[in-house]
């Protein structure tokens, strides 16, 4: 069986262009200036950039890159395809270095490649989780040691004996997992109460079932779900009935996984970024029927609007 990247858009230029014109504009090419969508020629060989159309309402040529994080980049398309399709097919995710090799471009030029593709991973405005007789998981966990220094609180314990620092010190993470679904993932800057009610009121249904560990974090959550089950952990306990958070701990497995061994460092800031990337190939995996090569679509698909550059522009 053929390598999937032995296909034609991942080696040819024109026929990467044309791929990415079919998957953004199914309906025809749209100008990005004014959203005019029938006034439109394509300059064939009056044009040395490739995929070049004309607006004859406000007169501006455009390409399908514009106003996506393909615009205004030197690399070319069809080695843009290959890194997206490298990092969806990727279950732990490839480093900047890996992709630097590769595809055989600068480190600096690989790093900031991967972060716009993670850009597009990123979801939009999403609709509550579950619903009637639904569950969603929630938990927490703590990564590497914050950038900022926190103040202490009294409640977690104090740093190890090793000089380690503790939970309070470190990277705060929160999932929801809806069971057999999709997973929302939360950098905060402190896993209390308060971001935990915030978090559950803006993202789950009300008549949803909650399922969490024994956290007094999560004390206030029914006021938010129709029903808060926990199990103890601390007491052995993992399984009671259909009361569980494994969906979660797999989640928090996997992303920990590729975190520790695959990126190895991440500065705090990127965090979100990186949660999205492990947020969109989890909502978009093989047990809800997405194949490597439809995963790598769906984030070709979230390209528009969210372009990034080294400086902010004015």
């Amino acid at each position: 069986m053929a390598s999937v990247l032995s296909a034609a858009r991942f080696h040819d230029e024109d026929a990467a262009y044309t791929w990415v014109e079919a998957w953004l504009w199914p309906n025809g090419p749209v100008c990005p200036h004014c959203g005019e969508c029938e006034r439109i020629v394509k300059l064939a060989g009056k044009s040395t950039r490739r995929g070049v159309h004309k607006c004859r309402s406000c007169r501006k040529p455009f390409r399908v890159t514009v106003g996506t994080i393909f615009e205004a980049s030197h690399i070319p398309l069809h080695q843009w395809l290959q890194a997206i399709h490298l990092m969806c097919s990727s279950k732990k995710g490839v480093s900047t270095h890996q992709l630097h090799r590769m595809l055989g471009i600068g480190l600096k030029a690989a790093w900031f490649l991967s972060h716009r593709i993670r850009e597009a991973m990123r979801g939009g405005e999403l609709p509550l989780m579950s619903g009637p007789n639904g569950i969603v998981e929630a938990d927490e966990t703590y990564l590497w040691q914050s950038d900022k220094v926190k103040p202490r609180n009294k409640h977690l314990p104090p740093p190890t004996k090793g000089g380690k620092v503790g939970p309070g010190q470190k990277r705060a993470i929160v999932s929801l997992v809806e069971r057999g679904g999709s997973v929302r993932s939360f950098h905060v800057e402190n896993a209390d109460k308060a971001t935990i009610n915030q978090i559950v009121a803006g993202n789950v249904a009300r008549e949803t079932r909650l399922h969490t560990d024994e956290s007094r974090i999560y004390n206030d959550a029914l006021q938010h779900v129709s029903k808060h089950e926990t199990v103890c952990h601390s007491a052995g306990e993992y399984v009671r009935g259909d009361i569980h958070t494994n969906s979660a701990e797999g989640y928090f497995s996997v992303f920990k996984r590729g975190m520790k061994g695959i990126y190895q460092h991440c500065a705090e800031r990127h965090l979100h970024r990186y949660l999205a990337e492990f947020d969109f190939r989890h909502n978009h995996r093989i047990r809800l029927g997405v194949d490597d090569g439809m995963r790598a679509n769906a984030a070709l698909l979230g390209v528009v609007g969210k372009r990034l550059t080294y400086q902010t522009t004015h």
